[in-house]
């Protein structure tokens, strides 16, 4: 694809999820735009082993953007950096089509695997503000990460993770995370949790106080008979 087709990409993809650009124009101030269109430079730079100007491409995109792509991650079309600023995605990610990420996301390692080090996020992944995915495992397509959640295992498609560690609250979701963009409705299990043990505390607290009353009608009872 020549750089021209991929300025009239990112346009694209950056009307389409951002509410707040009013004109195409706009599109060229955004640091997601610029940290994308330098990753795309340097990746050529890197596949062609001239390392050290991918390098200096790519970190010298990092200090004017707050975006850090390594050259060597592979990314898809479509791959849209809301805000973007703490971003970092490592040299061994792999990014499918239409991949949505939100500030402060990190895509790294562990720190203890070689080779496939960082993770892999199939088409139509969303990963919100602040969510961290370290290791190399895979993110199933259409699949939402919540904010601030730390994943460190595998997820199948269609489904939301939250929570540090990230668990899986829902699955089967086919709802494509771009066509929403909300990082704010999602299930919340600890909350549910909380709501059903109040709902068992309530039922309890009802059968002991009608335990109660049954043993003081018995005490009665028997108190009458006596006399």
């Amino acid at each position: 694809m020549s750089m021209l087709s991929y300025i009239r990409e990112e346009i694209r993809v950056v009307r389409e999820r951002d509410p707040a650009i009013k004109s195409n124009l706009e599109v060229f101030l955004y640091p997601s735009f610029k940290a994308i269109l330098r990753y795309r430079v340097a990746h050529r730079l890197y596949k062609r082993k001239h390392y050290f100007l991918a390098r200096w491409v790519s970190q010298r995109a990092a200090r004017k953007t707050g975006i850090e792509i390594h050259p060597g991650a592979k990314i898809g079309k479509g791959l849209f950096i809301d805000h973007g600023s703490g971003v970092i995605i490592g040299e061994t990610a792999e990014l499918g089509d239409n991949v949505t990420l939100y500030q402060g996301v990190t895509l790294g390692g562990t720190g203890k695997e070689q080779g496939k080090r960082h993770p892999t996020l199939q088409d139509n992944v969303m990963v919100s503000a602040g969510a961290k995915v370290l290791g190399s495992f895979t993110i199933g397509k259409n699949s939402k990460i919540g904010a601030g959640s730390v994943v460190l295992k595998e997820v199948p498609p269609n489904c939301t993770v939250v929570g540090v560690p990230g668990r899986i609250v829902k699955m089967g979701d086919e709802k494509i995370p771009r066509m929403d963009m909300d990082q704010v409705h999602l299930p919340d299990p600890i909350s549910n949790d909380i709501r059903q043990l109040q709902a068992d505390n309530m039922r309890m607290h009802r059968q002991i106080m009608e335990l109660k009353k049954y043993i003081h009608m018995k005490e009665d009872n028997i108190e009458i008979l006596d006399k």
